[in-house]
């Protein structure tokens, strides 16, 4: 029996030994790689203080109308992300993409993140920018909900809302969220582990987008760095109640744009519950439609080409 004990223990021993060593070689080879790595995240918007911390806008092109580009939870990279799409605007529009603290290459911060914190942030930073409103929101997935109640709040600043799959309050009276995932992620990011496993950081803008070779490597960089961040993981945590703020205050009646995808690639709704929960929240607007995409939730990805003629024809 003592015999059974000890060999028990040696294996246990020896699995706890190969872990250890796991870990340690995988957040040893993440510093030499993210050194490596360093001159590939030079920031590549402005940086403008908001709340004693940084947080990162990136503005292209000109014209009478701005575009500000709000990105989905856990996007690391939105200006990268939104660029296949935005490419194709900036001629005519001025754009303008910012990065949420805990995204890009804004900084990391622990606080809360009710929405009207996050709404404040992004209108403060556009305002250290100097960039003025009013402004076509184009929110991505759970952004979709801080431009529902940036229309709510400052009707005035908001020209018209063009959702890029973006999320509404219904949605996440159904949503399962699993926090203990995410912190996986994060722990799995911080100690290089996502390394091993380069498939991760091949996002829908590096596989389907118009991205340069330089701007995939940026991309990647980006990735090892931003992947869910305690930022974005407190984000998360809030949006329940953030969805409930904004579905009290009502459906804003300013023109809305919804292009909705399939609901692969992560939604975790069948493809006619996420297209139905959209498009029965706009019927109680008076000036909102919505176009039906057969691709995946990073609609601006894929069908890029197609939604800007489309945002063209919308806001001209």
């Amino acid at each position: 029996m003592k015999k059974i004990l000890r060999n028990i223990l040696r294996v246990i021993l020896i699995v706890i030994t190969v872990i250890a060593l796991f870990v340690i070689i995988s957040l040893v080879r993440h510093k030499v790689c993210s050194s490596r790595e360093k001159d590939l995240l030079t920031p590549l918007g402005e940086l403008v203080e908001v709340n004693g911390h940084k947080m990162s806008v990136y503005t292209e092109g000109d014209g009478d109308k701005t575009l500000v580009f709000m990105s989905g939870g856990g996007t690391c990279s939105p200006i990268l992300d939104f660029k296949s799409l935005y490419s194709l605007l900036s001629n005519d529009y001025k754009i303008v993409v910012v990065e949420k603290f805990g995204y890009g290459f804004s900084d990391v911060v622990d606080e809360n993140r009710d929405i009207d914190t996050m709404l404040s942030e992004t209108r403060m930073a556009l305002d250290k920018a100097g960039i003025k409103g009013p402004y076509v929101l184009c929110p991505h997935s759970m952004s979709g909900l801080e431009a529902l109640y940036w229309a709510q709040k400052y009707p005035e600043e908001v020209e018209a809302i063009v959702g890029l799959d973006m999320a509404v309050p219904d949605y996440y009276d159904e949503m399962n969220i699993n926090i203990p995932i995410m912190k996986l992620g994060q722990y799995g990011a911080a100690l290089g582990i996502t390394r091993w496993i380069p498939s991760l950081a091949e996002s829908d803008a590096i596989k389907a987008g118009t991205l340069s070779e330089k701007e995939k490597e940026i991309y990647r960089a980006v990735f090892y760095q931003k992947t869910a961040t305690v930022t974005m993981i407190d984000e998360v945590k809030a949006v329940k109640q953030n969805a409930n703020i904004v579905k009290e205050n009502g459906i804003p009646q300013v023109p809305m744009l919804l292009f909705i995808s399939d609901g692969s690639g992560g939604t975790g709704f069948t493809k006619e519950k996420w297209r139905s929960i959209p498009e029965n929240y706009i019927s109680g607007c008076d000036n909102a439609g919505y176009i039906e995409l057969d691709c995946p939730h990073y609609v601006h990805d894929y069908k890029y080409d197609e939604i800007s003629k489309e945002i063209r024809k919308f806001i001209q």
